[in-house]
């Protein structure tokens, strides 16, 4: 039966994925150290979010740059629970364990009634919170505790408290146990807290006497994977515990002593204590969904197959009470029961994201099996299907479906997208059914500007406009020349009551519109909120290490900022956030936020219709007027494109045209494309004749649209050129396989055909890093970082670079001798610089590519030197987003040729030399602030204040006290300190049980030792 639809929801990101991610051995482009460290951690306390994984280690994420599509790629690797460790992670995150915390004894016991009659009143008291199907209250009474842990109920994890605790104790734990939760947490124990003093010890005592009953009872449920088969014998023991005179009459002290020590006699359990807890709760409700799921009918469980906890959850972190019901439509599907592919559609805003939550928490939970999530490289929510057509992206994103499709028939794929038209080819390449809705939370109403006038867009009119209204708002003449679009005007009328985006074609637009608005704002915009705008700016300060853009600590005070790939990523999540809790009511941004950030707005203004100097297309416009519109905030959404007469007729054509039909571009996108996809297949030994080959490609888009290909080659004949090409470059080699007399012609990989795959380099200068890497070993300069750092440069960064040749002089001056020598061997000579800063004609031709690349290595080289992204960037007068960018792709390219040369003997010296550099550019910091750096939550700033502070390493950060930490080290708060001290610990561990796996490998008798005759 469906649910009404949702009256409030809001998004954020899940609390409980609070581990920390660690950094794959293998790192590229799309999954290296720095992007885990230092892209996804906004502040000093965040941890870096980490993929969603099954019960298992997730693989190493290794290759080129993971495309913007949503896709749910569900496998069936299937673990069972006795498999799992305390490295594991779950849907509760950290929440619910207190394994570690020596006093909830003593908060336990602080909560036994004074009086006798009280204890044996409250001795009789059992609550039924555990069993399937309670009263809700009690559940939600039941869940508060699991996850604030504050109340007795806690002591069934049979820790002891120390005699010698102070009074008060359990006091303090109290205070330092709320610091541990988000304040999403907080703020739903502020509503608990609410009723009167004896409802809450009457809770109270009804978790106390349901902990003391039933501990032992669940302990020994959490390791089974389906308990129904003991529900039966547990719930009589419950029972004839609840009669029992001991019940009664033993004080709360003595129950829990009886606890502890029947637990101690107990055999111990593989699993972690905060496993056996947890799935002691949720293992009935699991059992249920298990079985509801796997059968043909529509009515799956208590909350879609999964336990009714999920749905407390979204109801607490998320706000969201109920599905829409276009969601519950699609949860219940037919195909998705006999686990059928699915390409799901539906405009932005629709609330696509939950229901691949959803998806992925039914695989994880009740079917035990693994999930993949392929997320956009650049984008941070928006994944789309349509942008399997745009460019390198596309391509990998194509060739992972087709070998997941080509490889296993029982892996289920979910794909979802804002906008699809050709949805046919899809459906076919995907083997998938198909679900839309033209559904979205929030009417959205879309309008045009023309000189000063208004115009909606109406698809039945016979120009597709109709005239709306004229705009009212007095210009002066000097307000006209600053402003002749009417910006201002457009945005009075929202802000700062209601917020307001404006997509601007470029980074320096964005920094002009923001700056003019504020110009010529009202001085009573500066009021609104004050405290937390400066709050904002000190914080934009302590991640620019005292500085901050002086546009944006212009604008700022009037709620205005810009949004651009010229930030860098903290400056941007900071920003974000600020806009998400109304600090900041106006963004001028570029295009990039509409496919990426999910940050809604009451109205949405294009400047104009372009991107860059590229006209509009009708998917990049459905992607920014889509955020116009906030669920459970605004009745209504608004978009204005600013229209010039010279673009009318073009933006007649753009709103009433189709969307943009979604292409295969395995061909255009050649040595990211298609060779790679071939040389992957020999590598991979999915395919290893040219016959297997094509039947691969067959089975690709590019397979199923082979109809659009130019009729002056095939596919088959497409195949043999490109596998001919890789023969030439020596990426493969052919082999002739004799077997019952009979010889067969296959492929086989080459070394270096490995070293390219395995080390995820572009096919396109594949060999100009062999040829680069082997001159080096003629005379490689170790005096300094700048000879490797210039091998470790990105080749994909070189056509980007417009060196400034001054800058390039005095860089090349401040050079050793020995390091000068380095621009001679790449092909730089000095004279050359030197006549290009003086604008003389340069006679001898030099290679472009190495003479950007060599000025990127000088950023670089300052980078590693004075570890500021600010200085270094006003230095050589680039914006910080882009010297971090450059920063990102070195990190991710070291690690890529690291393992390029791992594949291949002749660079043994080169793999200690890569390690170290990695480490270096993934952090960016002194080196002996790089032992801290590798904590959760630990950056540049705060690393310096800890080392200063004597926590020199690993070892003495897990050792430290958190209490210490927050008054040795300035603005640490105490949850900060705990997460920093848990990370440390956590990760010295892993380190430790690395090396002991070395020691017992060293150890271990071989089995074929050769035997005394």
């Amino acid at each position: 039966m469906a649910e009404p639809p949702l009256a409030v929801r809001r998004r954020s990101r899940l609390g409980a994925a609070r581990k920390r991610s660690r950094p794959p051995e293998g790192h590229s482009a799309a999954c290296s150290p720095l992007a885990v460290k230092r892209a996804s951690i906004g502040g000093e306390g965040t941890p870096a979010q980490s993929p969603v994984r099954g019960r298992g280690r997730a693989a190493a994420c290794r290759g080129p740059a993971v495309p913007r599509c949503r896709c749910a790629e569900l496998t069936p690797a299937a673990l069972s629970p006795q498999q799992c460790d305390d490295s594991e992670e779950d849907m509760f995150g950290d929440y619910g364990s207190f394994c570690e915390d020596d006093s909830v004894l003593a908060q336990a016991l602080a909560t036994e009634p004074a009086h006798p009659q009280d204890a044996e009143a409250a001795a009789g008291v059992v609550p039924e919170s555990l069993r399937l199907g309670t009263d809700q209250r009690e559940q939600e009474n039941y869940s508060a505790s699991e996850t604030g842990g504050t109340r007795a109920g806690d002591t069934e994890r049979g820790v002891q408290t120390p005699a010698s605790d102070p009074p008060g104790a359990s006091e303090e734990l109290a205070d330092s146990l709320f610091d541990e939760l988000p304040s999403s947490q907080l703020l739903y124990f502020a509503e608990m807290c609410q009723p009167s003093a004896g409802s809450q010890t009457a809770a109270g005592t009804e978790k106390v006497d349901a902990s003391k009953c039933s501990s032992s009872d669940k302990v020994r449920s959490a390791s089974s994977p389906c308990p129904d088969s003991e529900h039966k014998n547990r719930s009589t023991e419950f029972s004839s515990g609840m009669k029992s005179d001991s019940c009664k009459n033993t004080s709360l002290k003595d129950h829990l002593k009886n606890a502890l020590t029947e637990n101690a006699k107990a055999q111990t359990v593989k699993v972690s204590k905060t496993k056996q807890l947890k799935e002691a709760i949720l293992s009935e409700e699991i059992c249920v969904a298990r079985k509801a799921i796997g059968s043909s009918s529509v009515d799956i469980g208590p909350f879609y197959g999964l336990p009714s906890k999920v749905k407390d959850l979204l109801r607490q972190l998320r706000g969201i009470e109920t599905l829409y019901e276009w969601q519950h439509d699609c949860l219940t599907l037919e195909c998705l029961q006999q686990r059928k592919n699915l390409i799901y559609s539906l405009p932005t805003s629709g609330g696509k994201t939950l229901v691949a939550e959803i998806l992925i928490l039914q695989e994880l939970l009740c079917m035990q099996k693994d999930v993949l999530m392929i997320l956009p490289y650049v984008a941070i929510v928006q994944e789309k299907l349509h942008m399997l057509g745009e460019g390198s992206r596309g391509a990998t994103l194509e060739m992972t479906l087709a070998k997941i499709l080509y490889t296993s028939k029982s892996t289920h794929i979910v794909g979802m997208s804002a906008t699809l038209n050709n949805v046919g080819d899809l459906q076919k390449f995907l083997r998938a059914e198909y679900y839309t809705k033209n559904f979205r939370p929030v009417e959205l109403k879309e309008y045009i500007k023309i000189r000063d006038t208004i115009y909606e867009v109406d698809s039945k009119a016979e120009n597709g406009f109709t005239f709306s209204r004229l705009l009212n708002f007095k210009y002066s003449s000097n307000l006209k020349k600053a402003d002749p679009d009417h910006i201002i005007a457009l945005v009075t009328e929202v802000i700062p009551k209601y917020s307001c985006l404006i997509f601007c074609p470029t980074k320096k637009n964005c920094e002009n519109v923001a700056s003019m608005v504020c110009k010529y704002l009202n001085k009573e915009f500066r009021s609104h909120r004050e405290k937390e705008k400066e709050d904002l700016i000190k914080d934009l300060k302590n991640i620019g290490n005292g500085s901050i853009c002086p546009v944006l600590k212009q604008t700022i005070p009037f709620g205005v900022a810009y949004h651009h790939s010229g930030l860098t990523n903290d400056e941007r999540k900071s920003i974000e956030e600020a806009y998400s809790r109304g600090v900041l009511c106006l963004l001028a941004c570029t295009a990039t936020l509409a496919a990426g950030v999910n940050l809604p707005a009451r109205r949405v203004i294009l400047r104009a219709p372009y991107v860059a100097t590229d006209f509009l297309k009708k998917n990049q416009y459905k992607q920014m007027i889509g955020r116009a519109g906030r669920a459970g905030i605004d009745n209504a959404g608004e978009s204005i494109l600013i229209v010039q007469e010279k673009d009318k007729h073009l933006v007649q054509d753009l709103v009433t045209s189709p969307l943009e039909n979604c292409y295969s571009n395995l061909l255009p996108e050649f040595t990211k494309g298609m060779q790679n996809l071939l040389l992957s297949l020999v590598g991979l030994k999915i395919a290893v004749t040219q016959e297997e080959v094509y039947d691969f490609l067959c089975h690709t888009l590019l397979g199923v649209q082979q109809q659009l290909l130019s009729k002056e080659k095939s596919l088959s004949e497409l195949v043999k050129d490109g596998l001919e090409s890789l023969i030439e470059k020596g990426l493969l080699r052919v082999k002739i396989v004799e077997k019952d007399q009979n010889s067969k012609i296959t492929l086989a990989i080459t070394r270096l055909g490995k070293a390219a795959y395995k080390g995820s380099i572009d096919l396109s200068y594949c060999n100009l890093l062999y040829k680069e890497l082997k001159k080096g070993l003629e005379g490689l300069v170790l005096e300094s970082s700048f000879h490797l750092l210039y091998l470790a440069t990105p080749y994909d960064m070189v056509s980007n670079c417009s060196p400034d040749w001054m800058i390039y002089l005095r860089q090349f001056n401040q050079l050793s001798a020995a390091e000068q020598t380095v621009a001679d061997m790449v092909g730089v000579p000095e004279s050359f610089i030197a006549k290009k800063a003086s604008g003389q004609a340069i006679r001898k031709s030099v290679d472009s590519a190495s003479v950007n690349r060599l000025y990127l290595t000088f950023i670089l080289y300052n980078l590693l030197k004075e570890t500021n992204i600010w200085s270094v960037s006003e230095k050589f007068n680039l914006s910080r987003g882009y010297v971090q960018n450059l920063l990102n792709s070195a990190a991710s390219f070291a690690s890529c040729v690291l393992h390029f040369c791992e594949e291949l003997e002749e660079f043994w010296v080169y793999k200690a030399l890569l390690t170290e550099l990695t480490k270096h550019l993934t952090y960016c910091v002194k080196t002996e602030l790089i032992p801290l750096m590798e904590v959760a939550g630990v950056l540049e700033a705060r690393a310096n204040q800890l080392y200063n502070a004597g926590y020199k390493t690993l070892a003495h950060l897990a050792n430290a006290n958190p209490e210490t930490l927050v008054k040795t080290i300035e603005h640490l708060s105490r949850r900060q300190a705990k997460q920093i001290v848990s990370s440390a610990k956590m990760l010295l561990t892993e380190k430790a049980e690395a090396l002991q796996e070395e020691v017992e490998l060293l150890l271990k008798v071989p089995t074929d030792i050769p035997e005394t005759s």
